[in-house]
């Protein structure tokens, strides 16, 4: 595995089978009931800190890039959303990165230009302990299954960790569980989130990496220049 860059983060969760589109359509589609995001479960809750279950993965047979965040803030449960939060930069950003100009109010529209643009999107965590939305505030995590993640989706050859709590999370549950050598280029990127004090200038700036993979794999979804 490669590794490299820096930053911060916040954003998503969930269950792999699920979030998987019609084959070859690049249709997203939400979990089934009773595995609703963002579930909270009552016997943690009544305890202490409520025990978070996050969102599906968003991913086709297309999918090369993956944007991992740790798990999604109290905003982005409560909307069942990725980067629910108003104030969260990630949409913003991926628009601008991946030529889509303004993103569109839909959220199924924002997921479905993911998917066209050759992105998936998942969180490095499927469950925690956690009051409010600060990753600093994440208890007794556990991690997705990243092995049939990859194994579903071979084609994904970039990951970008959304904020280096993301990036320390997989590090630390994940990438023990991984072969060596796997070919995957991993880069942490600063996070998108509002906690994040910086521009959204500056964060494109530095968010650019994934422009750049976009591009090496031929621009899928985009234009041809």
């Amino acid at each position: 595995m490669k590794d490299c860059g820096d930053g911060e983060a916040e954003s998503g969760v969930g269950k792999l089978s699920p979030a998987r589109g019609e084959a070859g359509s690049g249709q997203p589609r939400q979990g089934p009931a009773g595995d609703e995001p963002g579930a909270m479960d009552r016997t943690h809750a009544q305890l202490g800190s409520p025990r978070l279950t996050g969102l599906a993965p968003f991913a086709d047979d297309a999918s090369s890039l993956l944007i991992l965040g740790s798990m999604p803030g109290e905003a982005s449960l409560l909307a069942g959303q990725y980067y629910g939060h108003p104030r969260n930069h990630f949409w913003r950003l991926l628009y601008a990165l991946l030529d889509g100009g303004e993103p569109d109010a839909d959220y199924k529209a924002r997921v479905q230009f993911a998917l066209s643009r050759g992105v998936a999107l998942w969180d490095v965590l499927r469950t925690c302990e956690r009051e409010g939305s600060l990753d600093a505030a994440i208890r007794r995590p556990e991690a997705n299954d990243f092995a049939a993640m990859f194994g579903m989706h071979p084609r994904i050859r970039h990951v970008f960790f959304n904020g280096s709590a993301a990036a320390e999370l997989f590090r630390r549950h994940v990438r023990p569980k991984l072969p060596a050598g796997d070919g995957r280029t991993y880069r942490t990127l600063p996070s998108s989130s509002p906690a994040r004090a910086m521009s959204f200038e500056a964060k494109r700036d530095a968010w650019q990496p994934v422009r750049d993979a976009w591009l090496e794999l031929g621009r899928p979804g985009g234009s041809r220049r």
